[in-house]
């Protein structure tokens, strides 16, 4: 698997020209890189730097991956591609409470379905991996914090929590000094072992940095960088009873990995400030090289009808709401790939979109019409009865002979792509037809079956509706008609009689009884949980709907996860888990035309 290529030119923006600037000035020149994540010695040691630039999709394992996520990771992989960089996939597994090698694994696969990779080969075709785990410093970060106590730049703090959430103050109110704040720095070193030897209990005492409790700027009022947790850490086990703040950990993860972008979503704008701060304390103590990373904000991507808030999403999976965090219904990425996304689709989207400095909500249409663009090139054709209702065409045996005789008939698998072939299935005394396709008394402008009416069977011959059966309810059992002879599709007489209505079929004695999953949008509302409305109230019910459907032949023996379009109906996909040949799955991607904005 190799990175999708692009040949377009990109549109700018605001990251590409920071990376722009940065290049053509010469301030990322001279860096060296070891090979491996390391401290300054460690990289001062090794080449310079082969890649132009380095960016990181940084991902926690405490989850699945949604559709927001997909920005970041197209995002970041893709600056590095176009402009001779490398990109890193970093697990920030530091809080082993959360986090699951399920998570990691699925977020690996991810990743690689959109298209993406972490290894890169050299001019002998040796392949580097640029897979990194956060964990995998926990030595580095502990030796950084007892660097920070020993300059006094930071202290144990044996608050209470409640302590020190009101000793924080607020956006009107400075803070006030923790009582431990003045220890000396021997007494601090002391303490910070105590809490790596495990000698105090969980929740007695944090590591806090020492910066100012009253600056307007909350997030330097003493931010804590680490607490006593004993937790098993799907990576080091038991090792550690300690473990570092998120805001501790990342900055010093993109210096490791020498990252020269570091680009986040717009809340992490009031964390930048200590970002900075951290990593000049430590370049100061000559733990890390500069040049050091710089963090980039940009607007994160809210879609209408979608909720990507983790705990919300756990939510819906815990109670049942949906099948698992792989629903179709889902906005997780595994969700998607089994509703039949692609990942074409999905980058089209992200670079539509653009980048800019601030939040917004792009409407859902925007991803389904990426996605009927990509299909519609590739997707092969096939005809298929979702409301099926028996036709029985009564001159059948007057007009060939024999009730048993079948009618050869074909089609392009794909309209613009005669090097696919054609759909090879034929026509019988009886064939299924949509239940809206007979109108007894018609509406006006209803050009299909009704009695005296004649329409034409695609691919198939001209018929005349004489009428239909009934049960003792009076519903339609089944309509009747007759062929109209010489007017098969692509014979001298098919344009002998014009008929307005043209209606798909599936030969009743050759369709594949098949289980076709209806999915819409999982919500009601445009802004799920928007105020004070509870989220879960606005679920749409008719979200998925499940129906027996009749399909053409040629989809006997369709492969799982491979998308199709049902003509008339819309983009489908053979559902990857529940699919077999002996009991097809489809699910319903999306409709032929934009449904999102109705």
């Amino acid at each position: 698997m190799s990175h999708p290529t692009e040949d377009a030119l990109k549109p700018s923006n605001f990251l590409r020209a920071i990376i722009e600037r940065d290049l053509e000035q010469g301030s990322l020149q001279g860096r060296h890189f070891a090979g491996t994540p390391g401290d300054a010695a460690h990289h001062e040691a090794g080449p310079l730097d082969p890649a132009k630039i380095r960016t990181r999709f940084p991902p926690e394992p405490n989850g699945y991956l949604h559709i927001g996520h997909a920005k970041s990771i197209c995002l970041n992989f893709g600056l590095a591609r176009d402009y001779g960089g490398i990109c890193h996939l970093r697990f920030d597994d530091t809080n082993p409470e959360k986090e699951e090698q399920e998570y990691v694994d699925a977020i690996k696969e991810m990743v690689s379905w959109l298209g993406w990779k972490w290894d890169v080969a050299d001019a002998a075709g040796h392949n580097t991996s640029h897979l990194f785990y956060a964990s995998n410093y926990f030595d580095f970060m502990y030796r950084a914090a007892e660097y920070l106590v020993s300059a006094g730049l930071a202290y144990v703090d044996e608050q209470t929590p409640e302590q020190m959430r009101v000793n924080r103050g607020d956006f009107s109110t400075p803070g006030t000094d923790s009582p431990f704040r003045s220890r000396s720095p021997e007494e601090n070193l002391a303490r910070l072992r105590e809490m790596k030897n495990g000698v105090h209990p969980d929740g007695a005492m944090v590591l806090r940095a020492k910066i100012d409790m009253a600056s307007p700027n909350i997030n330097l009022r003493d931010p804590a960088l680490y607490r006593i947790r004993r937790a098993t850490h799907h990576n080091t086990g038991d090792t550690w009873c300690i473990y570092p703040m998120y805001t501790f950990a990342h900055p010093i993860e993109d210096a490791l990995e020498r990252i020269t972008h570091s680009v986040c979503t717009l809340e992490f704008e009031d964390q930048r400030p200590f970002y900075d701060w951290l990593l000049g304390k430590l370049a100061e103590g000559g733990l890390l090289a500069h040049p050091l990373p710089h963090q980039y904000e940009f607007g994160r991507l809210n879609l209408t009808y979608v909720v990507t808030s983790k705990r919300k999403l756990r939510q819906l999976v815990d109670e049942g709401h949906v099948k698992g965090w792989d629903d179709p219904r889902m906005p997780t990425l595994v969700g998607m790939r089994r509703r039949g996304y692609t990942p074409e689709s999905i980058r089209a989207m992200v670079e539509a979109t653009g980048v800019t400095k601030s939040n917004a909500w792009l409407d859902y249409s925007v991803l389904d019409g990426c996605l009927r663009t990509d299909l519609e090139g590739k997707a092969a054709r096939a005809s298929a009865v979702l409301d099926p209702l028996k036709l029985k065409l009564t001159n059948w045996a007057e007009l060939f002979g024999s009730e048993t005789h079948r009618e050869a008939c074909s089609a392009p698998a794909h309209p613009h792509h005669p090097e696919m072939g054609l759909r090879q299935f034929t026509l019988g005394p009886e064939v299924w037809v949509e239940q809206e396709d007979f109108m007894e008394v018609p509406s006006k402008g209803y050009h299909r079956l009704f009695p005296g009416n004649k329409t034409r069977l695609k691919y198939g011959y001209v018929i005349e509706c004489t009428g239909c059966e009934k049960d003792a309810d009076g519903k339609v059992t089944a309509v009747l008609a007759t062929v109209v002879p010489d007017t098969k599709s692509g014979t001298p007489g098919a344009d002998s009689i014009k008929v307005k209505g043209v209606i798909t079929w599936v030969g009743a004695h050759e369709a594949v009884a098949a289980e076709v999953r209806l999915y819409d949008r999982l919500f009601t509302t445009a802004q799920p949980g928007a105020g004070e409305i509870d989220f879960l109230t606005e679920i749409n019910p008719a979200s998925c709907k499940i129906v027996q459907a009749y399909l053409e032949p040629s989809l006997a023996q369709w492969p799982a996860a491979q998308q199709v379009q049902f003509e008339r109906h819309g983009y489908f996909v053979s559902d990857r888990e529940d699919h077999q040949a002996d009991k097809p799955v489809f699910n319903k991607i999306t409709g032929l035309r934009d449904g999102w904005g109705k």
